[in-house]
C-alpha cells in the first residue's frame, strides 16, 4: 500500500548518511516494528498536507465524491462545524470512501451484485423517512451540496458488504446449543441485576497517538452534546464493528464492559454521553441509551391513558404572565375530580384537551416519567410547557407491564452469531486494506 498519511511534523531534515544510520537504535516498545528511538525524516514534505483524492486498486475517488459525502454528513447532523473540525471530518470521509470502495470491489470479485432497482428501492424508503418523494429528496440533497448519487453509492456499498458477509463469513460461524443454554442459565441467575443499553464510538490509538485520539474524541463529544447525532458520528468515525449500526452494543451487563467503562456506565444518567475514556487500544465514547433490570418488568413499560390539558400563550406573553396562567391551571385541575371533570375544568380556564390511551412511560421525557410513575389514577402533573403553551397531564388509567421474560434461545443465538460475524467482518476489512494498492493524489 502506498501510504498517504504523514506525522504532521513534516520537517525537512538535513542529515548526513552517517548520522542517519547512527540514529537507528530500535525501539522495543513499537509492537515488534524496527523503529528508531530518534526519528529523522528524509526528503521534503509540507507541514499538514492532506491528500484530497485517492485511487483504490484502480478506482478513483474524486474530490467531488469527498465534498458530497461531507455535505451529507453535515446536513444529517444539522450542526455547524468549525473549520478545523471540517478538516478532520473530511479526512475521515476519505478513509470511509476508501473502505467503501474496497467493500464494493471485493463483492464484485466474489460475483456479488446489487441491482440498481434495489438501490432505488432503498433510496425511496430513505426518502420516505424524511416525508419526501425520491425526486424531492434528490433535489434537497443538491441544495445542501450533496447528491443522490453519493447516497446511492453508500447504499450500494452497505448492501454489497452485507451480502458478502452472508456468503463468506456467516456460513463459517457457529453457535452451539450448549453455549446458548449456559448463557441463558447465567441470565436466570442474574435476575434483578442491572443491564444497560450502550452505544459506543471507538477510536484506535497507539501510545504515541493517544493524545491526538483523545483530542479528536473530545471534539466529537462536543458536537454530539451540541445536537449532532451520536449514531451518525459512530457510523463515520467509530472503528469498532458496531459502527454500521450506529455504535449500538445492545443490552450488556456492567461486568461485560472494559473496567474503564464499567463503573462509569453505572453512574451515568440515561440519555447521557460520556467524556472520552482511554481504554486498551484507543479511546471510547459511550452513550447510555437505556437501563433495566434483568428479567424484571420495567415500570417504564407500563401503558398509560393520558389527557393533556393545555393553555395557549399568545405572542409577547411575559414570564410573569405565563407563571400566573400556570398557577391558575394548577389550582383548577388539582381538585377537579380526575379525568371525569377534565372537560368542565378545561372549559373554565380556556384550555385545549387531547387524549391518548396508548402512551408508554418510556416514550415521555425523563422528568415526566418520574412524576407519572408516582401518580395515582385521576391525579395531575405539575404544569410544564414552553413559550407557546402551558400544559398538565391527567392520568386516566395505567396498564402495568407484563412479567419480564428473557430472550429465547433462538434470539440469543442470533445475537451471539451476529457479534461474531461483525468481528470477522472487521478482520476481513483489515485484510482488504492491507492488500490494497492505494495511491493518494
Amino acid at each position: 500500500m502506498k501510504l498517504g498519511r504523514f506525522t504532521g511534523l513534516g520537517m525537512m531534515v538535513a542529515a548526513s548518511a552517517l548520522s542517519w544510520v547512527a540514529a537507528a537504535q530500535t525501539n522495543p516498545q513499537a509492537g515488534g516494528l524496527n523503529i528508531p528511538d530518534t526519528v529523522q525524516f528524509v526528503g521534503k514534505q509540507e507541514p499538514g498536507v492532506r491528500k484530497a483524492t485517492a485511487i483504490v486498486n484502480g478506482d478513483i475517488i474524486t474530490e467531488t465524491d469527498v465534498d458530497q459525502r461531507l455535505a451529507l454528513i453535515v446536513a444529517s447532523n444539522r450542526v455547524e462545524l468549525p473549520p478545523e473540525e471540517l478538516v478532520r471530518v473530511r479526512a475521515q470521509v476519505l478513509r470511509n470512501l476508501i473502505d467503501e470502495t474496497l467493500q464494493i470491489q471485493e463483492a464484485m470479485r466474489q460475483e456479488i451484485t446489487v441491482e440498481d432497482r434495489e438501490v432505488d428501492t432503498y433510496f425511496a424508503r430513505f426518502s420516505g423517512n424524511f416525508q419526501r418523494t425520491p425526486q424531492d429528496f434528490a433535489a434537497y440533497l443538491r441544495t445542501v451540496g450533496a447528491s443522490d448519487r453519493s447516497l446511492k453509492r453508500q447504499i450500494r456499498g452497505e448492501l454489497a458488504w452485507q451480502r458478502l458477509q452472508r456468503r463468506q463469513i456467516e456460513p463459517f460461524v457457529t453457535v452451539g446449543e450448549e453455549e446458548i443454554q449456559t448463557i441463558l442459565d447465567r441470565l436466570n441467575a442474574s435476575r434483578g441485576t442491572a443491564e444497560y443499553r450502550v452505544a459506543e464510538i471507538f477510536i484506535s490509538a497507539s501510545p504515541e497517538t493517544q493524545a491526538e485520539a483523545l483530542a479528536n474524541a473530545g471534539r466529537i463529544v462536543q458536537q454530539v452534546r451540541g445536537g449532532a447525532s451520536f449514531g451518525a458520528y459512530a457510523r463515520q468515525f467509530s472503528e469498532a464493528s458496531t459502527a454500521a449500526v450506529g455504535g449500538d452494543l445492545g443490552w450488556v451487563r456492567a461486568e461485560q464492559l472494559p473496567a474503564e467503562l464499567s463503573g462509569m456506565v453505572q453512574q451515568m444518567p440515561v440519555g447521557s454521553i460520556s467524556d472520552p475514556v482511554s481504554v486498551p487500544g484507543g479511546v471510547s465514547i459511550v452513550a447510555l441509551v437505556d437501563s433495566r433490570q434483568i428479567l424484571v418488568a420495567d415500570p417504564r413499560d407500563a401503558q398509560l391513558s393520558l389527557m393533556q390539558m393545555s393553555i395557549p400563550l399568545p405572542a409577547g406573553t411575559t414570564p410573569a404572565q405565563a407563571q400566573a396562567r400556570a398557577t391558575a391551571l394548577q389550582a383548577r385541575t388539582q381538585n377537579m375530580g380526575g379525568c371525569g371533570g377534565a372537560t368542565a375544568a378545561a372549559q373554565a380556564v380556556g384550555a385545549e384537551l387531547i387524549t391518548n390511551d396508548q402512551v408508554r412511560v418510556r416514550e415521555l421525557p425523563g422528568p415526566l416519567q418520574a412524576m407519572l410513575l408516582n401518580l395515582g389514577v385521576g391525579q395531575v402533573t405539575q404544569p410544564f410547557g414552553s413559550a407557546e403553551r402551558i400544559s398538565v397531564l391527567v392520568l386516566c388509567g395505567r396498564d402495568e407491564p407484563p412479567a419480564a421474560t428473557g430472550p429465547t434461545a433462538e434470539a440469543l443465538g442470533e445475537q451471539i452469531l451476529q457479534d461474531r460475524v461483525n468481528r470477522r467482518a472487521q478482520r476481513y476489512l483489515r485484510d482488504l486494506r492491507r492488500d490494497a494498492v492505494i495511491d493518494y493524489r
